[in-house]
């Protein structure tokens, strides 16, 4: 019988220590593996190939969105990356307008001059999707929610949109803000999904790792191998850690979420809040959308303030137990304005975003604490 997330999150890849009984998946802190005789060994002969710790993980991971292949990186951007490598020159990519401003970084500034094209559309729009689409389009390279304008597409759409276009387009889906717990990208059509499991997988901010999770055999041969021979693999403790919070996700989403459902009620209702985008509000351009593909709407808030950009700076200063920091998806909450900082690479694109944009990471902190504390930041702008 299957079991459900819940129980996957706590036992999937991570049966008791065979040899000790421990119930906690060892960390197997070790380079290299003895052999019994040349070539003749246990399944594991050097640890950037493979360690019974990334084993687990990575077994884990696959089994949260129902994949039978998951990849264990040493960040998200290094699970990009190798991703990347199986494009060739003349490629196409058609992006959401609204990616992570590292992952535009590593197509414009390193792919680009590969001679892989990319190309930006607005993939909420369904029309502007089959117009983005190309006859050498490869890849369609969807996040839902977006980071930072938590746009949210319909993955459905646009994987039968694409896979109708040509059979052979891979619909690739960065399913960081969601995590497989609000929803499961390969259910839903796409043929591939990212994590940055440095954010709410880890979960507390203490681990940088990343993975790449797909359905396709021949894919997933062809990653292993470039794992390997790039090597951009995460250490056994990296490993541990990102398990351990993968234990308590189900809970700490739902917490997320009702906290950010929270707080961006109390935001909306604020004379000096101008605009609030959160997938959890019907006032969401894809609330609908949200509703139908995600258990709740995530805890990540964008929201704009009735200031010049003075007062917006001044008002990410000025919180307390939001604390001023990039990266996301921890158990405590975070704030930050990503055209200066996480996604400074954007600017002078056509995926700028507008500097008065401040991004709220929220936590699992008491909710009424956190409107405090906004609430206090608020009255000095």
């Amino acid at each position: 019988m299957p079991h459900h997330f819940e129980t996957l999150a706590i036992h999937a890849g991570q049966e008791p220590d065979p040899t000790t009984g421990a119930v906690m998946t060892p960390i197997y802190q070790t380079s290299t593996f003895v052999q019994s005789g040349v070539g003749e060994h246990k399944g594991y002969e050097y640890a950037r190939t493979g360690n019974p710790t990334r084993t687990a993980l990575e077994a884990c991971l696959a089994a949260l969105e129902g994949a039978p292949f998951g990849l264990a990186f040493a960040s998200g951007m290094a699970a990009i990356d190798t991703l990347c490598k199986l494009l060739n020159p003349g490629d196409h990519v058609l992006a959401s307008n609204d990616v992570y401003g590292g992952t535009f970084r590593l197509f414009d500034k390193q792919y680009k001059k590969y001679g892989i094209e990319f190309s930006y559309a607005e993939l909420t729009d369904l029309q502007a999707v089959r117009e983005g689409l190309r006859p050498n389009t490869r890849w369609v390279w969807i996040e839902t929610p977006t980071n930072p304008r938590l746009k949210v597409v319909d993955i459905h759409a646009v994987a039968e949109i694409a896979h109708a276009h040509n059979p052979r387009i891979r619909v690739v889906v960065d399913n960081t803000f969601a995590t497989p717990y609000l929803q499961q990208p390969l259910t839903l059509g796409a043929d591939v999904v990212i994590h940055s499991t440095t954010k709410y997988l880890g979960g507390h901010s203490d681990v940088v790792g990343g993975a790449l999770v797909t359905r396709d055999e021949a894919m997933h041969e062809q990653l292993k191998f470039l794992q390997n021979a790039a090597g951009a693999v995460p250490g056994p403790l990296d490993c541990f850690l990102v398990l351990r919070g993968i234990k308590t996700l189900p809970v700490r989403m739902e917490r997320h979420g009702e906290n950010a459902l929270a707080v961006a009620q109390f935001l909306a209702d604020h004379p000096k809040v101008a605009e609030v985008i959160y997938p959890g509000l019907d006032t969401h351009p894809q609330h609908a959308v949200a509703k139908r593909q995600m258990r709740n709407g995530g805890g990540m808030i964008s929201f704009f303030i009735r200031g010049d950009a003075a007062a917006t700076r001044a008002l990410v200063a000025r919180t307390k137990l939001f604390a001023l920091a990039e990266s996301l998806g921890g158990v405590e909450s975070l704030i930050e304005l990503p055209a200066a900082m996480t996604h400074g690479s954007t600017q002078g694109s056509p995926l700028e975003v507008a500097p008065g944009l401040i991004r709220l990471s929220v936590g699992l902190e008491n909710k009424q604490d956190l409107m405090d504390d906004l609430a206090q930041a608020l009255a000095e702008v």
